[in-house]
């Protein structure tokens, strides 16, 4: 296999950027970042660790982020699987990077900032939804915010319903368990999850 060894190897490849995709990385939201950040239901939260890397969805009513300042954007955590690798990473090393999806929207939103977990109880209230607040909010200052080239989503036809998989083709929860652990219920769980998800998602 032939692999690229130096950062040389890789320009001459690739050659230089465009001036579009220089400009557009601001150290602060401007209006139309604003905008699409706060139009976006989905983000993939990026954590580093001394053992590597770990990325994480997160997903919310509405924007799933609130921003508090054009240098500030808050991330509540709501209820999961308890595991926290990312709150783990960030309360060791607050480097982050954040990836919003903007349904219908070809444009994908980035953010690298670097993060604290805090549970001040005023902030933790403000989050109130169906009378449950998370336990923790990621605040991350924004060190570089820009939007991502369209054709990844265009090529992936992202949005296209004629594209979507028909669930009945893919492995349930339940599936997917058993295959990491032979002797794991997968008949319950797959039974139980919908009811449990349904009532703990806040």
């Amino acid at each position: 296999m032939t692999v690229i060894t130096s950062v040389e190897q890789l320009r001459d490849i690739y050659k230089n950027p465009s001036e579009a995709s220089l400009v557009k990385v601001t150290q602060a939201l401007t209006p139309e970042y604003r905008l699409m950040i706060e139009s976006s239901p989905f983000v993939a939260l990026a954590t580093v660790a001394p053992e590597g890397l770990d990325c994480s969805p997160r997903g919310d009513l509405g924007g799933v982020v609130r921003i508090q300042d054009n240098r500030t954007i808050l991330l509540p955590d709501w209820r999961g699987n308890n595991r926290v690798d990312s709150l783990e990473n960030i309360v060791r090393d607050p480097r982050v990077a954040l990836m919003f999806l903007i349904p219908g929207s070809t444009s994908v939103m980035r953010i690298n900032g670097r993060a604290v977990v805090s549970i001040e109880p005023e902030l933790l209230q403000s989050f109130e939804m169906d009378g449950h607040h998370p336990r923790s909010v990621t605040v991350v200052t924004i060190v570089e915010v820009y939007f991502q080239c369209a054709r990844a989503v265009m090529r992936a036809e992202l949005w296209n319903p004629d594209r979507f998989s028909d669930p009945q083709t893919l492995p349930t929860p339940g599936q997917m368990l058993k295959g990491a652990k032979a002797d794991f219920d997968q008949q319950t769980y797959d039974k139980e999850w919908p009811e449990r998800a349904k009532a703990t998602m806040w």
